[in-house]
């Protein structure tokens, strides 16, 4: 298996669960232009950027709106969400993150964000983690959504690493298409059924530690060509 030099992370459903602050934001949203918003419906936008979301949300509600009302209503969205996420502390990590993380960080591994949201640096700054990533790629500095590679291949640039020596942990289904189109190792985080098409599926980070991953992608995947 080829040297790895870099963990690349996306936040929501990896290193936080944001999902529940986004569904209230939106559902807000849909009820005031007249219908309701799921949590089905909301699963469908993991990995999915803020306006591509409220394209969906729209279309789902047969609404129809002028191309400047787009902006606005991203951004009522987005003041809503940030209001709920206020709140945040380090209680919200996901278990196992944070000494999966410290690890790598022992381990002289770089660790990197590479996430659709625009307020990735906030939400870490809120957790605590800020200060053990070595670069955040998020929505202020990508023009693509997933599955496009775009945020992956990003993060791998700016600390001067190959694709096939860096490990991409995705929830979505969108993100782990897009890892395995950069050229990654992929690691499913969450259930097998959605994430199957990635090297290896975890549950979570906490019962694996990170010579476990390298076991079972060096089993799975062997090496990148």
């Amino acid at each position: 298996m080829n040297k790895i030099k870099a963990c690349i992370f996306d936040l929501d459903g990896v290193i936080v669960d944001t999902a529940k602050y986004h569904f209230k934001a939106w559902r807000r949203l849909a009820n005031e232009l007249g219908f309701d918003f799921s949590e089905e419906d909301n699963e469908k936008l993991k990995g999915v950027s803020r306006i591509e979301s409220l394209q969906l949300i729209l279309e789902w509600g047969g609404k129809t709106v002028e191309e400047e009302q787009i902006m606005v209503l991203a951004q009522q969205k987005n003041d809503w969400y940030l209001e709920s996420i206020q709140q945040m502390n380090s209680d919200e990590i996901l278990p196992g993150v944070h000494r999966f993380i410290k690890h790598l960080k022992k381990k002289q591994i770089k660790v990197v964000l590479g996430s659709a949201s625009k307020n990735a640096e906030f939400i870490l700054g809120r957790i605590g983690l800020l200060p053990l990533f070595d670069v955040l790629i998020d929505g202020n500095k990508t023009t693509k959504s997933k599955p496009d590679p775009e945020v992956f291949l990003k993060g791998a640039e700016a600390i001067g690493a190959l694709p096939k020596h860096c490990i991409v942990f995705e929830d979505a289904e969108k993100g782990v298409e897009a890892a395995l189109k950069g050229g990654f190792y992929t690691v499913g985080v969450g259930h097998h059924d959605v994430l199957e098409e990635a090297h290896i599926v975890i549950p979570s980070f906490e019962y694996i530690d990170y010579e476990e991953v390298l076991d079972a992608l060096g089993s799975a995947a062997g090496s990148l060509k």
